[in-house]
């Protein structure tokens, strides 16, 4: 179907692969894999033709349909919700209206034999094509595409401009999947999205007759949908047959055959390296010398593969603070609506958070899981009741509000330093070198930052500091798997209590122990781990 053949990219003064090639066949999931900067998205722009390889070429068959969800959804504005998305194919709005002018010109009385004819041809055309594309079904595949992206049915009417930018994601992301094309390009499309919808996407995805190429930092979701890896990485393509567990495991074998090979290399070349030192003088040896030196000049030397460098957050010294780090008494919270009338967001919670507890806060996007952790930290005030800290509770908060608190124009050095004003130069290299921030990147200016990029400076200060409670609001979002595998680690090994709101189902199996579900204008607690909450939900 796709065909992408030694193809070369030089991009910011170096070349992003040499000589890649892959395929994309019929109905492959394919999970695109790499570091940040590797170019994933700049394949993506490639098979598009936003952009053109150096070298090499990106075949694509004729007839192939292609659709492109990246991250800049564009401008949407003068139209309802559903609107945006069904005028989104504009393939079938074309097919609609040439049917609607051919079926007009059918009904004349003086039409000619002959051009009846040519329009029932073209008419049949037309009618195969808009089948296919889903013509007919198209309001009822809008409406089910928004309602699986989360948008309520009540909102389909609403117009586009009045969504929020996370919001005007889905929407795009609708208005990609609503085309059924032959292959669908996906550039990060969990971004944005809570575990209820990425479950659906994920069904749906796993149904969708079409290829898909995609990136995400999700690993759940890849290990569910996708049956082949293609790793962008060290200036070249690798492809994988399987998921994303099954690449790991590869990819560890591969890497044993690979050193295995270098050692077995590197001890013959050693011999012969000895050999020609050896004898090199001596007139008797020549001719053999110089066929060991033609040989050495002529074998392929087999390149030992680069390891990913091993990161690790060190942690500081907390103190260990008191058994009860939150109480929670008849908690209640509700926000003043535009009318002056509340509007409640969970009420009546009595619970205990106690020392040295993981606990995944859960439930759908506008549940109230983000007022319920700013409650407990003091960044709002309860409506009725209380959330009272322990003793001895030193609490870090990371959520959107401390994003905006970042100061634009601070580098990210800058930024650490006066967060951290007591650590050296050199201390603050270490600790953002272990968040991925090496070399020049300390001086970029935090605003030019990715969302990933900011997250990554406030867990670098929030994880020094000597916190024992902390409360993480989307910490994942936006971070890359090494990122996240990062930032898991650091969490398995703190000894002071979380609470997290994650849509990264890997993230939480493998970090929580309790999980609280914001739901309804209640919270239900479930007092085991993250595949026992799954377990229960399950059985509901």
């Amino acid at each position: 179907m796709i065909n992408i053949s030694n193809v070369s990219k030089y991009l910011g003064g170096r070349y992003l692969y040499k000589d890649a090639s892959f395929q994309i066949y019929p109905g492959e999931k394919i999970g695109l894999v790499g570091p940040n900067g590797a170019g994933k998205s700049t394949f993506f722009k490639m098979i598009v033709g936003e952009e053109s390889p150096d070298k090499g070429s990106i075949m694509i068959q004729n007839g192939v349909t292609l659709a492109y969800f990246s991250q800049n959804v564009g401008e949407m504005k003068g139209r309802s919700c559903l609107e945006e998305v069904i005028q989104g194919n504009q393939r079938v709005s074309f097919l609609g209206a040439e049917l609607d002018i051919l079926n007009e010109k059918l009904c004349d009385p003086d039409l000619d034999p002959e051009e009846m004819d040519r329009i029932l041809v073209q008419m049949g055309d037309y009618q195969t094509e808009f089948e296919k594309l889903g013509g007919y079904e198209i309001q009822t595949n809008a409406e089910e595409i928004l309602t699986g992206l989360g948008i309520a049915p009540a909102d389909h009417g609403k117009p586009v401009e009045d969504f929020s930018g996370g919001w005007k994601m889905r929407i795009a992301l609708a208005k990609v999947m609503i085309l059924l094309p032959d292959l669908i390009l996906m550039d990060e499309p969990t971004n944005y999205l809570d575990l209820e919808t990425i479950i659906w996407l994920e069904q749906w995805l796993k149904t969708f007759e079409g290829a898909v190429l995609m990136t995400t930092h999700d690993r759940d979701f890849m290990n569910r949908v996708v049956n082949k890896i293609v790793e962008v990485a060290n200036g070249k393509i690798t492809t994988f047959s399987g998921n994303y567990d099954f690449y790991q495991q590869e990819k560890e074998i591969r890497k044993k055959q690979n050193e295995a090979e270098y050692d077995k290399q590197q001890s013959k070349l050693k011999k012969e390296e000895e050999f020609i030192a050896r004898f090199k003088a001596r007139a008797s040896h020549a001719a053999q010398v110089q066929s060991r030196v033609k040989m050495l000049d002529k074998i392929d030397r087999v390149e030992l593969e680069q390891d990913e460098d091993e990161i690790s957050i060190e942690l500081p010294e907390i103190q260990r603070g008191g058994n009860d780090v939150v109480v929670i008494e008849k908690l209640s919270k509700a926000w003043k609506n535009s009318d002056g009338s509340d509007k409640l967001v969970f009420s009546g919670l009595t619970a205990t958070v106690n020392r040295l507890d993981k606990i995944a806060v859960t439930g759908v996007n506008g549940a109230g899981k983000s007022s319920f952790l700013k409650v407990l930290c003091g960044l709002t005030d309860a409506t009725d009741g209380y959330a009272k800290l322990g003793p001895s509770i030193d609490c870090g908060y990371f959520g959107q509000i401390t994003v905006e608190q970042l100061f634009g124009e601070n580098t990210v050095m800058e930024e650490v330093q006066s967060k951290l004003p007591h650590a050296n130069d050199a201390v603050i290299r270490k600790i953002l070198a272990a968040f991925l921030f090496r070399g020049d990147d300390v001086y970029k200016k935090v605003k030019y930052l990715s969302g990933g990029e900011k997250a990554r400076v406030i867990l670098s200060y929030l994880l020094t500091n000597p916190h024992n409670f902390l409360i993480l609001d989307e910490p994942t979002n936006h971070l890359d798997i090494k990122s996240r595998e990062v930032l898991l680690d650091a969490l398995k090994r703190y000894e002071g209590t979380v609470m997290i709101v994650s849509h990264d189902r890997f993230f939480l199996r493998e970090l929580t122990n309790r999980v609280f579900e914001v739901d309804h204008g209640q919270i239900n607690i479930y007092e085991g781990d993250y595949h026992y909450y799954l377990d229960k939900k399950a059985e509901k």
